[in-house]
């Protein structure tokens, strides 16, 4: 247990409000004194952070777990909720150069040559991994030591094995990385009933066991890895792109992978330092001594919106059993806000935290020792997945912003369409496709994630909104209701951050027929010019789903007798329509199932 120790300064004794000492402050000067230290006395989340050892922080989100790190994270919030309208144009990272780097003055510095390199590791070495296995050279340049962080993935067991379908990863490798198993696991809202479903992110991956396993397959696949080593600069020839470390290291390829994440500095440069349209902050704990922990919760609200600081939040909260043994249990408290001026910092969340997690799992805090405390920013913009703004260069993973704007954290989302990047980069470095025009065709517009952003936004607290505290709760309980009602096929999909043509439509059509009163307020709550973009997309998404259903199948047999640069380029448009209307999704065998207070039981409860 952890046992936090302070140290009170003893001062003598003041009769009457008059000090018996002489040179003494001044009674005023005093209090302001007193208040002064008050203010500079530790946080209950700093001497929480600071009394637990912390050591090994990785890369990647969630990598790191010390107060300092958490300090910084919110210097950095703080600056992109900052008011400055004019956009600061950021450090140029990469540079398009005429000509050819054969006959350029770093040809003669250069280190290695590769087919392929990959900047960022702790999600890149997946693609990494799959693009060797295909026979193509590759390097991978992290700044760390690369290595998973302790804190488990969670992830539905179908997401995984699309790592075995890609072929980097065996069986028994799974099974190896795999440290917590646990269901039934449920979602509820603020009392009004629950929907219990069974193997949905129900597994904890262990990072640090899989990313092993990963250096390992990579390394025998003739796999080079540049760890500690940082992005310099990149410069874009006509015949290769080539990449400076800020060691001094020139290492060239025909393609660079961009797996930095959400705060890549290519991404910096090409979104030319713009504000996030919406972010999700996350806060949590891992702790040890629970005494019921077999369950998990995907989604759980336990209040309505609240005030913190200058603004409004709703939280919602995410529990899992851990790994690293059978009393220990994760717990994330998120919420959705727009990076405005006053937003709550991630200091902020974690006291809100301390003071609500006890109520919710229904323990003390003095009964816990906590392991660690983890803590996220995930920004998203309207206009991903992010397309090739250079030739040679192609984001991957977080950098992408391919993952769903109401999730936290990629790797559920990279399993899903590693299979897909990995064969169309290997057919881009094959017929020598590599301008942005062609890249982008490996992120392209998706409808089923421009869709999502409602739901985004209907999560997100507003500010002096003219709708009820409870409303999201409401809305969200209205919309679970629905799917619980219309079954797996509906419910699964949006649970696992899938949105499909179908499902939607018919909940949303059973949302209209059985709480129309709420209607009023979705309009009040997202605002009808985010209405208005999300009828595009809705548009779009049916487009999809019936170009995918009916027309691929006509084309898909003439691909072949296509031109090489055609065919490639048919094949990304089939591709986009199929990922892009939800349609790669395929169902599972798993149950859902009501609890006796009963979603489904009550329409108007």
């Amino acid at each position: 247990m952890v046992v936090l120790q302070l140290q009170v300064r003893q001062h003598p004794p003041i009769s009457g409000g008059i000090s018996q000492y002489p040179h003494a402050t001044p009674p005023l000067q005093r209090r302001r004194n007193l208040s002064f230290r008050a203010e500079a006395l530790p946080s209950r989340t700093q001497r929480i952070m600071e009394s637990i050892s912390v050591s090994g922080e990785v890369g990647g989100a969630g990598g790191a777990y010390s107060y300092s790190a958490l300090k910084r994270l919110d210097q950095l919030w703080s600056s992109i909720c900052s008011a400055q309208t004019v956009v600061q144009e950021p450090q140029k990272v990469v540079s398009s150069l005429p000509g050819l780097f054969s006959h350029s003055d770093l040809a003669d510095k250069e280190v290695d040559k590769f087919d392929v390199l990959v900047c960022g590791g702790t999600l890149g070495i997946f693609i990494a991994t799959a693009l060797s296995s295909k026979g193509l050279r590759v390097g991978i340049v992290e700044r760390n030591i690369l290595k998973g962080r302790e804190q488990e993935w969670n992830i539905s067991r179908k997401e995984l094995l699309e790592l075995l379908e890609v072929g980097i990863l065996a069986e028994a490798d799974i099974e190896q990385a795999t440290a917590a198993i646990f269901n039934p696991n449920r979602c509820g809202f603020e009392g009004r009933g629950e929907i219990w479903v069974e193997d949905i992110l129900n597994l904890g991956v262990s990072p640090v066991k899989l990313i092993e396993v990963m250096k390992k397959r990579f390394s025998s696949l003739g796999g080079v890895i540049f760890e500690g080593y940082s992005v310099s600069s990149i410069c874009i020839y006509d015949d290769a792109a080539v990449l400076q470390l800020a060691e001094g290291n020139i290492l060239s390829s025909q393609l660079i992978i961009d797996a930095m994440g959400n705060f890549s500095p290519v991404v910096k440069q090409i979104r030319r330092g713009r504000k996030p349209d919406g972010v999700c902050l996350v806060v949590g704990s891992c702790c040890r001594g629970f005494k019921d922990n077999s369950t998990s919760d995907v989604i759980f609200s336990s209040s309505t919106v609240k005030n913190v600081g200058e603004s409004e939040a709703q939280y919602f909260w995410e529990a899992f059993p851990a790994g690293s043994g059978p009393m220990d249990r994760t717990i994330y408290m998120f919420t959705y806000v727009d990076p405005q001026p006053g937003c709550p910092k991630l200091e902020e969340l974690l006291e809100d935290y301390w003071d609500l997690m006890p109520n919710y799992q229904g323990v003390s805090l003095d009964d816990l020792e906590i392991l660690r405390v983890i803590y996220g920013i995930f920004p998203t913009y309207r206009d991903s997945p992010l397309p090739a703004a250079f030739n040679r260069i192609l984001q991957f993973g977080d950098a992408s912003g391919i993952q769903s704007p109401v999730s936290f954290g990629g790797f559920g989302s990279l399993t899903r369409h590693l299979g897909r990047l990995s064969a169309g980069v290997y057919e881009a470095i094959s017929g020598n496709f590599l301008d942005s025009e062609n890249l982008s065709l490996l992120n392209p517009y998706m409808p089923n994630l421009s869709a999502s952003w409602l739901f985004q936004r209907a999560m997100s607290a507003k500010k002096q909104s003219s709708v009820a505290p409870d409303f999201i709760n409401e809305l969200l309980y209205v919309n679970f209701q629905s799917m619980q009602r219309l079954g797996d096929p509906v419910l699964r999909p949006f649970l696992q951050d899938v949105i499909q043509f179908g499902p939607l439509v018919k909940t949303l059509g059973l949302v209209m027929l059985t709480k129309p009163q709420i209607i009023p307020s979705i309009f009040k709550q997202v605002g009808v010019s985010v209405l208005l973009d999300w009828s595009g997309h809705f548009g779009m998404l049916a487009y999809y789903t019936f170009l995918s259903t009916f027309i691929d199948p006509v084309i898909r047999p003439l691909i072949n007798t296509f031109p090489a640069e055609m065919e490639y380029k048919w094949k990304r448009q089939l591709e986009a329509w199929k990922y892009g209307a939800g349609l790669d999704y395929k169902m599972s065998h798993s149950k859902i199932s009501e609890t006796e207070t009963g979603i489904g039981t009550n329409a108007d409860s």
